[in-house]
C-alpha cells in the first residue's frame, strides 16, 4: 500500500465534528454491532425497516489486513449509509491499517470496540479489556483517528468492574483524540449480560464530554428507550438484543422517538415475510451448510418473538433447526406463521 497524504489533525477533527454535528439536534437510534448477528442480511433488513444507523459485526483489525475471507465478508455493506464498520484489536499498527482498509472499502464511520466482554476477545487484551489500561486504549484511538479521514466513534462499557468505573475518563480521552460519538453499555465487563443495565451510570459519561453519547443495554422496546434516555441524558440509544427476532425494533424505536407514536410490531403476515426474506438471504449470503447453521439462531428468535406458547416454540425449533434442506426450512417457517396458533398471546 502506497503512502497516503495525511490530513492535519486540527483540520481532520474539525471536519469530523462537522460531519456529525447535526446528530446532536436529534435523538439517534442505532443497531448494535453483534458478532454472528449483525451480518449483511440482518443489517439490510433492519436498515430498510427504519434503523437510522446499523453497525457491522465486530471485525478483527489484523485479520482484515490479512484479508481472511470470512472477516472480509463481515466488512461488506457499503450500500447501507452511513456505512459503519466496527474494528477490534490490541495493537495500534493493526488498528490503523485495518481502519485504512475499512475506509477503502467505503466505510463512512469507523467504530472502535472497547466494550466486548467475551473471554476470547478480552483474553487477547482487546474489547473491554482495554478499559483496564486507558493509556494504551488512548494510543489505539489516536492511531485510528490519524489513519483515516472519516469520523471515528467508540463503544465501551462502564468499566472493567464496579471498582473501576472509568468510562467518563475514557470518554474525555477519546474526545481529545478526535472521536466524534460514543456508545456506553450500562454494564461492566465483569457483569457480561447479567443483571440489568445501569442507565443512570451512563449520565456521568454524558456529563464528561460534549460528544453525543448513545446509551446501550436492555433496550428492548420504545418504552425502554425513553426510560434509558431520561435516566442517562444521552443523545440516543443503541439497540442490541432487543432486535433478536425483531429486525424492525430499531426502526420502531426511531419512529416512536421521532413522532411520539409507537407504530407497534408488524402484523403476522409482515413478520412471516420478513423472517422468510431474512433466512433466504442468509442461505444465499453464506451458501449451503454454513447458511443453514448461521440461520438457526435467527429462526429460534423469530419463533420466540412470535408470541406462541413455549411448548409450540420448542416443537417448531426442533423441526426447523434440525432440518438440512433449505426449501423445507423455508416452507416450514411459512407454515409456522400461517398456523392459527402461531401468534397466540
Amino acid at each position: 500500500m502506497g503512502k497516503r497524504a495525511m490530513t492535519p489533525p486540527d483540520v481532520k477533527k474539525s471536519v469530523q465534528q462537522r460531519d456529525l454535528s447535526d446528530a446532536r439536534a436529534q435523538l439517534l437510534v442505532a443497531l448494535a454491532p453483534m458478532s454472528g448477528v449483525t451480518d449483511l442480511p440482518f443489517r439490510r433488513i433492519a436498515h430498510r425497516l427504519g434503523a437510522p444507523i446499523v453497525v457491522s459485526e465486530m471485525i478483527a483489525s489484523e485479520e482484515l489486513v490479512k484479508n481472511r475471507a470470512d472477516v472480509v465478508r463481515r466488512a461488506e455493506g457499503r450500500e447501507l449509509s452511513p456505512f459503519v464498520i466496527q474494528l477490534a484489536g490490541r495493537e495500534p499498527h493493526w488498528m490503523a491499517e485495518g481502519a485504512r482498509i475499512a475506509e477503502g472499502k467505503g466505510a463512512e464511520v469507523i467504530d472502535i470496540n472497547m466494550g466486548c466482554p467475551a473471554k476470547e476477545v478480552t483474553g487477547k487484551l482487546s474489547g473491554s479489556a482495554l478499559m483496564r489500561d486507558l493509556d494504551h486504549a488512548q494510543s489505539l484511538i489516536k492511531a485510528v483517528v490519524s489513519a483515516v479521514t472519516v469520523p471515528v466513534t467508540l463503544k465501551m462499557r462502564l468499566g472493567w468492574d464496579r471498582s473501576s468505573l472509568n468510562a467518563a475518563d475514557l470518554a474525555r480521552r477519546a474526545e481529545a483524540e478526535g472521536v466524534t460519538r460514543l456508545t456506553v453499555h450500562g454494564r461492566t465487563r465483569c457483569q457480561f449480560f447479567t443483571g440489568t443495565a445501569d442507565w443512570d451510570a451512563v449520565a456521568p459519561v454524558v456529563a464528561a464530554t460534549s460528544l453525543p453519547v448513545l446509551v446501550n443495554g436492555d433496550i428492548m422496546t420504545p418504552a425502554d428507550a425513553r426510560a434509558a434516555l431520561k435516566a442517562s441524558g444521552a443523545a440516543g440509544v443503541m439497540v442490541g438484543r432487543g432486535a433478536y427476532g425483531a429486525p424492525w425494533m430499531p426502526g420502531r424505536i426511531a419512529a416512536d422517538l421521532a413522532t411520539g407514536a409507537d407504530p407497534g410490531d408488524p402484523d403476522r403476515d409482515a413478520q412471516r415475510d420478513l423472517a422468510l426474506e431474512h433466512v433466504e438471504a442468509m442461505f444465499s449470503h453464506y451458501g449451503g451448510t454454513l447458511g443453514i447453521k448461521n440461520a438457526r439462531k435467527h429462526i429460534g428468535w423469530y419463533l420466540a418473538s412470535s408470541g406462541c406458547s413455549e411448548a409450540e416454540m420448542k416443537a417448531w425449533r426442533r423441526r426447523l433447526c434440525t432440518e438440512w434442506e433449505p426449501r423445507k426450512i423455508l416452507d416450514g417457517l411459512a407454515e409456522f406463521y400461517n398456523s392459527p396458533d402461531a401468534m397466540a398471546a
